[in-house]
């Protein structure tokens, strides 16, 4: 059980008891006996794929096919660059920039911020752009190859191209978001040696603490700072 659903539960069992004391049903307050649940920050550990499941996950997308090279495409933009799955449904054909290679990166809080276009992502957005993608009507470059051919309606329909790709590449974990894909980036930048500084900027983070829930899957740095156990007898 996940912790905002156990919070949701509690809270769900001391409002039925402050019902049925206030009708008399109860002859104690049970309300004040229902813990509550900590959830604090900071307190998980981000789920992420290794770089070896990430392109399997890449490469499980049938590439015969249009859809498959428009969802090749998504994934790339999420693996690659960490794109939130909001950013990837709102890119406009006028968000990219061909000649300087790089797009406009519509983010939170309408604040915009332009990235470099890795040279297979390029490659894989121009493909599908000349190629695959449908005549319609709106201006954003991702939509449904299906019609009523239409811009996706939100980030929850990347989030199941996400899911259908990790089952294609027979991978199952704990969570299938969009968002695994952005923390695989950044856990695999500090792996390689990236600074939290330099994941923040590639994440676009705003605050420094935004980023520090990364340090800890940096488990030989965390590793090192342990401390032995004290034996019984050791001075």
């Amino acid at each position: 059980m996940g912790i905002k659903t156990a919070q949701l539960m509690t809270s769900a069992f001391r409002s039925f008891f402050r019902f049925l004391f206030q009708k008399e049903e109860l002859q104690a307050y049970l309300a004040a006996s229902v813990p509550t649940v900590a959830d604090w920050r900071l307190s998980t550990v981000p789920k992420f794929l290794t770089a070896e499941e990430i392109e399997r996950t890449i490469k499980a997308c049938d590439r015969r096919t249009a859809t498959g090279r428009r969802d090749y495409t998504i994934l790339l933009l999420l693996a690659r660059l960490g794109l939130r799955a909001g950013e990837v449904v709102a890119l406009q054909f006028e968000d990219i920039n061909w000649r300087a290679g790089e797009i406009l990166v519509r983010g939170k809080g309408l604040i915009h911020d332009r990235m470099p276009l890795p040279a297979d992502v390029g490659a894989a957005l121009a493909s599908y752009v000349r190629r695959d993608r449908p005549p319609c009507q709106t201006r954003r470059v991702f939509v449904c190859m299906k019609a009523p051919r239409r811009a996706f309606a939100g980030p929850s329909t990347l989030t199941t191209l996400v899911r259908r790709a990790l089952d294609r590449a027979h991978l199952h974990p704990e969570f299938k978001g969009a968002h695994l894909l952005r923390h695989s980036l950044a856990t695999s930048m500090l792996r390689s040696g990236a600074t939290m500084a330099e994941i923040g900027e590639v994440l676009r983070h705003r605050a420094p603490n935004t980023t520090e829930i990364y340090a800890k899957v940096d488990f030989d740095g965390l590793r090192s700072l342990a401390h032995s156990w004290p034996m019984e007898g050791a001075q």
